[in-house]
């Protein structure tokens, strides 16, 4: 080997000499290597092609250095100094810079690492709706003791290296705003979609406007968050419309591939002639309009007779004399404990939640005892002898039971992928059983509402003096049942069950064709039992379009604007008093959007480094 090496430099010598252009071998072989370790160099490899790296210097020559002739002038010319030295001591150098390299190397992929921690960090904080210094103040911290403990030291340290401080968390998280509003927008790409809008003002007086999005995605049907603005001036339906109009003009998103709309009952969204309502339709003539079913059950409920409003009034005023003072509170609170009560106090009363009248009632029904004893005992108040009065208390009953299976209808509607006819069907089904307590109550028969049963069976009270108030009730909320919801649930049957339901009078012979074709396909047959009705209906879709897209037409529209009120108690979670300030579009976005982010891109497109 010694031999070869030393005929290696002195034909490197003697073609530099003679000014001859002779490469070295040109085999991946040790030799190969330690050729060039003995004119002072190495070799890297950059894309395609080998480059020299001298030893001495750190510098890379370009390719066509190669030759020894230039290599040896390099060496004799800038480090005349080492031209002499033995091959020895190239070849530590040559280790020291191996060395260098890989810690080079471990060093870039320890930042990648830290920079992905980073984003998967503030992607969790987001989620949880935390402030962004949590990470710097607790997560770290927290994460630095237990790999320490678990671990060691040195894995520790590492984690140092994970960028967490405030501001940085906040470019984390805009960044994964934008991918996910990316992805959002590459998939609606001319799609067809429905619409659910709300506005209304957080807890710093700002005023939002926040809008859903459902659209098909091939198998299924996709909900997310379309976006959540500010409003700068007066929440008017054409300033409104500007926003939605703006949005989608932005991205590429036509007004024609929207086919429902959905929204509360104000004015502002639902007038005819003014409102939102009137703005979409002129820019979508196909489109149409929904009344959130849930705000409509909230509004059939919200009447009730002079002697049953009496009630409800004094009960409110109960709470809310327990409620106002801290004192009072816990003296009530000692009395439960001391009965033995499941709970120890009673609840606020707020209009405008929908399970608020339902949850009060019945605590107070079950608080009773404790509350007459609270009255007389220690305050001497005037309503106190009404919660001796089996009358009073036998309204009491009533009212928490109906308002109780108000609550549960209200639940029912409640949730992600509710259509309407699912909707109508609930709809239907608590209007069949309004008649159906009615007739039992004119047969004496108190058993469908629990708490009125159990207080007459365990009082001996004659439930026939408050019956023909809970008849007028039931009365009234069927008519206003009627009134809120005039759709007749039974035009939706082909789409629920096509299989054993007649074709609608309004097909044309077309879709009349492709129905008959549909219901005698075996194989959709037993694909329905198996799928949700927008999957069967989507993948039908693909051989019977026609039928297809009309009963996409009727599951694709919201029927309640559910996600927009779970839109705004996530804007509150986010924007307390001491996050007044915050961004709240890219924060809620990444809060409650259904996309995940792209990590690999969004670390493609920063450089990675330990900066904090």
């Amino acid at each position: 080997m010694k031999k070869y090496l030393t005929g290696v430099k002195r034909k490197a010598e003697r073609d530099a000499d003679n000014e001859t252009n002779v490469s070295l071998p040109k085999a991946k072989t040790r030799k190969y290597d330690e050729a060039y370790v003995a004119l002072g160099f190495t070799v890297t490899t950059v894309g395609d092609e080998e480059r020299p790296v001298c030893l001495l210097c750190l510098k890379m020559l370009a390719a066509d250095s190669m030759k020894p002739n230039k290599l040896r002038r390099h060496l004799k010319t800038l480090h005349p100094n080492h031209a002499d030295k033995p091959l020895e001591f190239f070849q530590r150098k040559r280790a020291e810079y191996c060395q260098q390299s890989s810690r080079f190397v471990s060093a870039t992929s320890v930042n990648q690492r830290a920079l992905l921690a980073s984003y998967k960090v503030a992607y969790q904080i987001a989620q949880c709706k935390k402030p962004h210094t949590i990470a710097e103040e607790l997560i770290l911290p927290a994460a630095l003791d237990m790999v320490s403990v678990m671990l060691d030291d040195a894995s520790a340290a590492k984690l140092k290296t994970v960028p967490l401080s405030n501001d940085t968390v906040a470019r984390r998280i805009n960044d994964i705003a934008n991918d996910l509003k990316e992805q959002l927008v590459e998939k609606l790409k001319d799609k067809r979609f429905a619409l659910q809008f709300d506005e209304a003002t957080d807890s710093n007086k700002d005023c939002l406007f926040i809008a859903y999005i459902r659209f098909d995605m091939t198998h299924s049907l996709c909900e997310d968050l379309l976006f959540c603005k500010y409003v700068r001036d007066r929440a008017t339906a054409e300033e409104l419309f500007k926003m939605l109009d703006c949005f989608l003009t932005e991205n590429g998103l036509k007004w024609e591939n929207c086919i429902g709309v959905c929204s509360d009952g104000a004015q502002t969204m639902a007038g005819m002639k003014k409102g939102l309502r009137a703005l979409i339709k002129k820019a979508s003539p196909n489109v149409e309009w929904t009344h959130c079913v849930i705000h409509r059950e909230a509004l059939a409920s919200r009447k009730l007779s002079s002697e049953l409003s009496e009630v409800m009034s004094d009960i409110v005023g109960v709470v809310n004399f327990i409620k106002t003072r801290p004192l009072k509170t816990r003296v009530f609170s000692a009395i439960c404990e001391e009965m033995g009560a499941e709970h120890q106090a009673v609840l606020f009363h707020s209009e405008a939640r929908w399970l608020s009248r339902g949850k009060v009632l019945s605590r107070v029904f079950e608080l009773r005892e404790q509350i007459r004893m609270f009255l007389e005992q220690e305050h001497k108040h005037e309503v106190a002898e009404k919660f001796s009065d089996e009358n009073f208390l036998a309204k009491l009953a009533y009212l928490s039971d109906i308002f109780g299976k108000l609550n549960e209808l209200n639940l029912q509607l409640q949730g992600k992928d509710k259509h309407l006819p699912q909707v109508t069907d609930k709809i239907s089904s608590f209007t069949r059983k309004l008649a159906m307590w009615g007739r039992r109550l004119d047969e004496g028969n108190t058993d469908s509402f629990e708490n009125l049963h159990e207080f007459v069976a365990t009082t001996d009270y004659d439930a026939t003096s408050v019956i023909p108030h809970i008849k007028e009730h039931i009365s009234s909320l069927i008519g206003f049942f009627k009134k809120y919801f005039p759709e007749n649930s039974s035009q939706y049957d082909w789409v629920r069950d096509p299989f054993n339901a007649p074709a609608p009078t309004g097909f044309s012979s077309a879709e009349e064709d492709q129905f008959i074709d549909m219901t005698s396909d075996s194989t959709l047959r037993l694909r329905f039992t198996s799928q949700t009705l927008s999957e069967f209906w989507l993948n039908v879709e693909r051989q019977y379009p026609l039928l297809g897209q009309r009963a996409m037409g009727i599951l694709l529209p919201f029927a309640t604007s559910y996600l927009c009120e779970t839109g705004f108690s996530a804007v509150a979670a986010l924007k307390t008093k001491y996050r007044s300030q915050l961004n709240i579009e890219q924060e809620l976005r990444v809060a409650v959007s259904c996309f995940k982010p792209r990590f690999e891109k969004l670390c493609t497109a920063k450089r990675a480094h330990c900066s904090h």
